[in-house]
């Protein structure tokens, strides 16, 4: 009997084994940047997170041009789920993303001052972190009235139409709205490297603003748009100067209060506005914590009352209570005060920008400029295609009977057309138009009705040729929309304006518990504010790799604290600003925390609280300033003094001194210089450029300045000079030994 014999697969497959498992394989680090990571972050701020100059992300732009293909313009509201079905077509996303794009466009959401999507059903609202909208089933929704104003010309070939994903489909590049709307609704994003936040401005002040503009583009933006406007509206903070520099560079924030009112019949405070940037929850929990640390004892209760008119929080006061002092004290520890930061990066032509309010007027307004040429030049091609044809029509109106006889006397149909053209002398186009009219309308009263429109088609090509042809006339098109606009959608500013200046700020030093810390501060920024008792109770510092502590201060709770930085500013705060902390964390960043520039370093930290003394300042020319502490006192409780030192040369060190005592000094050539402060006469100028108190040669500076403690030089009078500045003496032998290792 024959036996068949097994196979014998050997291969690596066989033996369940994957080929080149295990295998590591180099490969440079940039290139997996370049073709793996860049393609993905290029894909999520063109796609996804940066809004283009329309105001509109990809998924807001489809989302919308669903509904207004679903004729949802006009019509009647339809079941949410249908619309973010039909959104598919072109978002290939699922169909939960889609609805949480549509729910903060909504009228119900709350979360834009123009909602574009006008809605039925429980949306949630913007304010509630807890309230979150019913399921698409069960809502409804449809384009609102302003939307018109997004999609007027978009059947005029005014933008640019794309593929969709699988090429079934075309869908806007932008959408041709008729005024500012990347200004008008707040639009925030995250993507890979960078971030966008716009906050939203009135938009009867936005359009009056641009009409200003297109007359006179040096037009003062503040003057008829002086700030924000916020959906919730609030008060906001008004600060000229931080608000011309958003203005100007798209960058900055925005201090943003709740508003309430007081019942004095029940005694409590009704919180009816919140900042856009928090929420009710997060404001409830906040003042709860704060009530059961100790922190605030006027409250009996706080409750959240949102109801069918709206937001509100509702405060029960102790008897007593001085409510506008506790709201002070709120605004100054809670949410119910917040900041809301602005980073005006918009994609342009695809590459992300940030533009300050001009800039982004300019682009919109050679966006919106394009947008009226190509839907005029699109009309204009259909009225001269029109005048053609009535003026085909017209030579029939020479002789209806010839024709007639053209078209009953030609033997084959392919052969009236051509028969036309040659007893007529019309063209093609022509002849065809001719020959499709219907046999009742072959008499001369039709004909004649007909040719009457070729003067006033002669006359809208003549003025459509010229508009083409004028920026000036585009412009004064745009001024005449966005007054229509203005009639049409304006309505009053929601959020009110207050001069930060006159706003007292709530003082807590008499009522936070003063008490002794120790202070650190670290060469890379970071602060530490420690208890005495838990100093004794810890270990061993925790400090960022390379990192150092520079400060140790012995201070209390209700201590100022000054932060003297490289670009001429102090940074003021109070101890009790921070939270008391462990030795073995490593403590707040300071430049993070107080909102400093990017790239300001902070040279030395001054603790005080009655602002004696002086402030000495060496710097890198040699000179040096004596600044009376007291300078640096502010009636108000201001956060930042700009031009606090003198920028003339770069600071090589600054000292804090009570009392006058000797410094020092060593120059980068090596010379040493014994200072006495007492030399330097006091300035009450912040800025002043002081004293020459050491003479450098050339391409030398003061490398270094430290207080000098009697002893640490075995000749010292070999650097005391009579009289200053003076270039110092070059250290002996002797003297570079293990001493000289303290400067």
């Amino acid at each position: 009997m024959a036996t068949k014999k097994r196979s014998t697969n050997t291969t690596p497959a066989a033996k369940g084994i994957i080929e080149n498992a295990g295998v590591i394989i180099e490969q440079e680090i940039t290139s997996t940047l370049e073709t793996n990571y860049m393609p993905y972050a290029m894909s999520v701020i063109m796609s996804r997170a940066i809004p283009e100059i329309d105001g509109f992300k990809p998924s807001h732009r489809k989302l919308l041009f669903t509904m207004y293909k679903m004729g949802l313009l006009n019509g009647a509201k339809v079941k949410s789920a249908n619309i973010a079905g039909q959104t598919m077509w072109l978002n290939p996303h699922g169909d939960q993303a889609i609805y949480e794009t549509m729910v903060r466009m909504t009228t119900g959401n709350e979360a834009l001052l123009h909602p574009y999507v006008e809605s039925k059903g429980s949306f949630g609202k913007a304010y509630s972190r807890d309230m979150q909208p019913a399921a698409a089933r069960y809502t409804e929704a449809k384009l609102a009235q302003i939307a018109v104003e997004l999609f007027g010309d978009i059947d005029k070939d005014a933008v640019d139409m794309a593929d969709n994903y699988d090429g079934t489909m075309k869908e806007p590049v932008l959408l041709p709205v008729t005024f500012p709307s990347i200004l008008v609704n707040n639009n925030t994003g995250i993507a890979v490297g960078m971030a966008s936040s716009i906050c939203s401005f009135n938009l009867s002040e936005l359009c009056e603003t641009t009409i200003a503009y297109i007359y006179d583009e040096g037009h003062d933006l503040l003057s008829t748009m002086p700030a924000p406007d916020f959906p919730g509206g609030g008060q906001i903070l008004y600060n000229r100067e931080a608000m011309e520099q958003i203005y100007k560079t798209g960058r900055g924030s925005v201090r943003v209060r709740s508003r309430y009112e007081y019942d004095k019949a029940a005694n409590c405070i009704d919180i009816t506005k919140i900042p856009p940037s928090t929420t009710v929850e997060a404001i409830i929990e906040k003042v709860i914590d704060m009530i059961k640390n100790g922190r605030i004892k006027e409250i009996a209760d706080i409750r959240d009352e949102i109801g069918l008119n709206g937001l509100k929080i509702t405060i029960d006061l102790k008897r007593g209570i001085d409510p506008v002092k506790l709201m002070q004290k709120l605004y100054k520890f809670t949410p119910l005060e917040d900041s809301f930061s602005c980073n005006f990066n918009i994609l342009i032509a695809g590459q992300p920008r940030v533009m300050g309010v001009r800039d982004i007027l300019e682009e919109w307004l050679g966006f919106r400029v394009e947008c009226i040429r190509r839907r005029t030049y699109f009309t204009l091609n259909k009225k001269k295609d029109k005048l053609h044809l009535l003026k085909g029509l017209e030579k029939i109106l020479l002789d209806i009977d010839k024709a007639v006889r053209i078209v009953r006397e030609t033997d084959e149909e392919a052969e009236v057309v051509p028969n036309l053209m040659i007893g007529f002398g019309i063209d093609e186009i022509q002849a065809e138009y001719v020959a499709e009219i219907k046999l009742r309308h072959l008499n001369r009263e039709y004909i004649l009705k007909r040719t009457q429109e070729i003067e006033s088609l002669i006359a809208d090509i003549e003025a459509m040729e010229s508009l083409i042809s004028s920026n000036a006339k585009i412009k004064r098109v745009i001024v005449d929309e966005l007054k229509d606009i203005i009639k049409k959608y304006g309505q009053p500013r929601k959020t009110l304006l207050i001069h930060a200046a006159e706003e007292e700020e709530y003082n807590e030093v008499e009522e936070i518990p003063d008490y002794p810390v120790n202070l650190f501060f670290t060469k890379e920024g970071y602060f530490k504010k420690i208890t005495p008792q838990s100093l004794r109770m810890s270990g061993e510092h925790k400090l960022k790799d390379g990192d150092e502590i520079t400060q140790s201060l012995e201070a209390s709770n209700a201590h100022d604290l000054l932060f003297f930085t490289d670009k001429c500013q102090v940074y003021k705060a109070k101890a009790y600003d921070f939270e008391d902390t462990k030795a073995s964390v490593m403590g707040d960043y300071v430049p993070a925390k107080l909102g400093m520039e990017e790239g300001e370093s902070i040279i030395k930290l001054v603790v005080t609280k009655e602002y004696n003394g002086y402030v000495t300042v060496f710097f890198e020319n040699g000179k040096a300033a004596k600044i009376e502490l007291s300078q640096y006192a502010t009636k108000t409780n201001r956060k930042k003094l700009v031009n606090a030192l003198s920028d003339k040369s770069k600071v090589t060190d600054l000292y804090y001194i009570e009392n006058d005592c000797e410094f020092l000094l060593r120059s980068s050539g090596g010379h040493l210089l014994l200072v006495h402060s007492g030399a330097i006469s006091p300035k009450t100028t912040k800025n002043t450029q002081g004293v020459q108190v050491m003479t450098l040669r050339k391409n030398q500076k003061l490398a270094l300045v430290k207080l000098y403690q009697e002893g640490e030089l075995e000749f010292p009078h070999r650097y005391r000079k009579k009289n200053i500045p003076s270039a110092g003496s070059f250290p002996t032998q002797e003297e570079l030994g293990e001493q000289m290792s303290l400067i």
